[in-house]
């Protein structure tokens, strides 16, 4: 999902040293890559994400942790329950769709703000970054994007509805 409240502070090094920027991914925590291919996503397709996100209330996340895996610096949401949560029912549904094609055994939502760097880089890109946070962001809505060969581009939007 996107959260465009955090591009004001990420944008620089994001434009830098995250190779997704260029082909228009903005600022957002993914709910679930890879998913289908864009061909298998027709009206019943559409249908069936509205209905499993639209089960899911709208929250607000708070983005004020640092986290890393190797090479990667990114934001931690906090509260991450509801992003793990709406990746399960996403591949509760979907089971061929494992999160990151099965690679990781655990749902980590996350804000990339760096990838391929060494620890030096990481460390400039946290100290720089800590006195733009924290970043609080709503979220009520979950935007399904696609990638045509060269651009992210969205194709749909799927309101949150559920009640509080």
């Amino acid at each position: 999902m996107r959260v465009p409240e955090a591009e004001p502070a990420v944008r620089e090094w994001r434009d830098r040293l995250d190779p997704a920027v260029p082909s228009g991914m903005p600022a957002h925590v993914t709910v679930l890559f890879p998913f289908l291919p864009e061909s298998r996503i027709d009206c019943d397709t559409l249908a069936a994400i509205d209905a499993v996100i639209g089960r899911h209330s709208p929250f607000e996340a708070r983005f004020e942790r640092f986290g890393r895996f190797p090479g990667i610096l990114y934001l931690a949401p906090e509260p991450a329950t509801p992003f793990r949560a709406l990746t399960e029912a996403i591949v509760d549904r979907w089971p061929e769709t494992p999160p990151f094609g099965g690679e990781f055994a655990e749902i980590v939502p996350h804000l990339t703000i760096t990838q391929g760097q060494d620890d030096t880089v990481l460390d400039e890109a946290e100290a720089d970054l800590r006195g733009r946070l924290p970043v609080v962001s709503p979220v009520a809505s979950v935007d399904l994007l696609v990638h045509d060969g060269s651009r992210w581009r969205q194709r749909a939007s799927f309101a949150l509805r559920g009640s509080r």
